[in-house]
């Protein structure tokens, strides 16, 4: 009856160690399957995902209806964007598009799509978005707000600007950005059939990445704005 006894219980313990090796052996398997899979890639994918609640936007509503003219205050109402531009998506109706001048890298599987710049690796790179007013059934002449989201990786320096045909460019010049920030085209009374473009250019600096290009009409204020 013992005999019987220690060979199950020795049946059992055999049973066991073996599939725990056998666990633990295709747990091996599986992480060596998964490193040979990363090395085989030349760009690991990238799952982050940005904060738009830490987005610091170089113009504030006020700053820009200052910039556009007389009139409004701080109490707005948002425009939903005209049409928003990214890695992913690069082509808009008519000729609006994006063009990317000395990537480094494009990753548009990327949880958020990206394209990443280095002045370091090559010289003056940018990005460049194109908007054709005409194609959105626009009719009449207007004023726009074109805005590139980006994330500097340490304090770099930029030129900001475009082309408005026979409207104006507002906004323009040397820019200094850090961290996650959208920088503001203003684009005064263009022709519906005026083909625009806005750039943002890097002179020095650190990496960053690009994430979108939006083209939208300015905020609609209520308060009057203070005269200065």
């Amino acid at each position: 009856m013992d005999c019987r006894v220690d060979r199950r219980r020795a049946r059992s313990t055999h049973v066991g160690n073996l599939s725990t090796a056998i666990a633990r052996e295709l747990l091996v398997k599986k992480r060596s399957i998964k490193n040979r899979n990363a090395k085989s890639e030349l760009v690991a994918f990238d799952d982050r995902t940005l904060d738009y609640s830490k987005l610091k936007p170089d113009l504030s509503p006020l700053e820009i209806a200052r910039l556009i003219g007389p009139g409004l205050g701080t109490v707005h109402f948002p425009f939903f964007p005209i049409d928003t531009l990214s890695p992913a998506k690069t082509l808009g109706k008519g000729r609006t598009n994006l063009t990317f001048i000395r990537p480094t890298i494009v990753q548009v599987d990327a949880t958020t799509p990206f394209a990443s710049f280095d002045v370091r690796a090559q010289s003056s790179p940018a990005i460049s978005m194109h908007f054709e007013p005409i194609a959105y059934g626009i009719t009449s002449v207007a004023t726009y707000i074109m805005e590139f989201t980006i994330q500097a990786f340490g304090t770099s320096t930029f030129t900001l600007g475009g082309f408005a045909g026979a409207g104006t460019l507002e906004n323009t010049g040397t820019k200094h950005l850090n961290g996650l920030t959208t920088v503001a085209l203003i684009m005064r009374n263009v022709p519906p059939i005026q083909q625009t473009n806005g750039f943002l250019q890097q002179s020095a600096g650190v990496a960053w990445n690009f994430f979108s290009a939006k083209v939208r009409f300015p905020d609609i204020v209520i308060t009057q704005i203070d005269a200065q």
